[in-house]
């Protein structure tokens, strides 16, 4: 743990408020992974090697969206107080191993695009309950496909009853891939329910309530043993519009790009009033993603699933005081 202090020619409270910006992105299981060194010159993104799932996330594909998309947070951030981020991708050892480090690049002149979706950092939420039955518009599934779009990646919409009933399958082959991993599980119960309880993890109260048979969409218990407490009487709807985000080509620097194009597109959602969820399970098994990527027609390499739909309002998950996410000058990471 380190202390906040000035960086790119800010106090010490606007470099809090950035980083409680960057704090505020989707993790898996609300693992919370992101680290930031603070110098001078620059902001350095690097991880907690603490926080990795390693039986669910393998790979580190997760790990690097979810910094990605704190990565955005930042960008935001950073925006509303009129810096232009400068930002490095993997800028390599020199850097001590970092993901991305971002200097200063200028002066930003803020606009209503970076104004609304800054405003919507703090109200975007991870929606785990049924939504309402109520369709996406038109208008609103291509706002959604720019947001990806601006960040050098694609939003693929699952528009035909084959591509639906392929990708449901897919989903579910790897839901009981999982359930049959007995440390997936393990990190499922060790993140979850009543155990998070340490300033990350998913909470029961945020865990939606738990999916029946009948639901079409297999999604994860993320509080089990409340099953009764969580009963909302209510199926998760059958058709939700389910999307793919996918980068253009493969590896740590392409799902960097993707993590940011997955919190734009969750950002511009909270501005239209939708809500979405993660179906993570079909691209966190190899076999599943593999085929899902040949479902697609085998171009484009899937990142995560996301379902969007309208649905009710729902509470925040928590989240580690900031000072916690400052490394030390001696505590920087590798990348993984």
């Amino acid at each position: 743990m380190g202390a906040v202090v000035p960086t790119l020619g800010l106090a010490e409270d606007d470099v809090s408020g950035v980083l409680e910006a960057a704090s505020l992105a989707p993790s898996l299981h609300n693992s919370q992974p992101w680290r930031f060194a603070l110098h001078p010159d620059r902001v350095e993104l690097h991880f907690d090697p603490g926080e990795q799932l390693l039986a669910t996330d393998p790979e580190s594909r997760e790990l690097r969206l979810s910094c990605g998309a704190a990565l955005l947070n930042t960008r935001l951030a950073l925006q509303g107080l009129g810096i232009r981020p400068l930002v490095t991708l993997l800028p390599g050892q020199g850097a001590g191993g970092a993901l991305a480090v971002v200097r200063r690049g200028g002066r930003f002149t803020a606009t209503e695009e970076s104004c609304s979706l800054l405003r919507a950092v703090a109200h975007r939420r991870t929606n785990r309950h049924p939504f309402f039955d109520d369709p996406v518009p038109a208008r609103h599934r291509q706002l959604l496909v720019r947001a990806a779009e601006q960040e050098r990646s694609w939003l693929h919409a699952v528009t035909t009853r084959e591509e639906k009933v392929r990708l449901r399958d897919l989903v579910q082959l790897a839901h009981r891939d999982q359930l049959a991993d007995p440390g997936v599980q393990a990190e499922l119960r060790e993140w979850t329910g009543d155990r998070a309880d340490r300033g990350h993890g998913v909470p029961s109260t945020s865990a939606g309530p738990t999916p029946a048979p009948q639901d079409e969409w297999a999604l994860r218990d993320f509080a089990p043993g409340a099953s009764a407490a969580r009963s909302s009487g209510k199926d998760y709807e059958p058709d939700p519009l389910v999307v793919v985000l996918c980068s253009f080509y493969d590896g740590p620097l392409a799902e960097l790009q993707a993590g940011q194009a997955l919190q734009r597109v969750l950002l511009v959602a909270t501005t239209l009033g939708l809500s979405a969820s993660f179906l993570s399970q079909v691209v966190e098994v190899r076999r599943a993603r593999d085929s899902l990527r040949r479902v697609l027609g085998g171009s484009l390499f899937p990142q995560t699933v996301l379902r969007i739909g309208f649905g009710s309002p729902v509470p925040p998950t928590p989240r580690l005081p900031v000072r916690e996410l400052v490394l030390s000058s001696c505590g920087v990471d590798t990348g993984p």
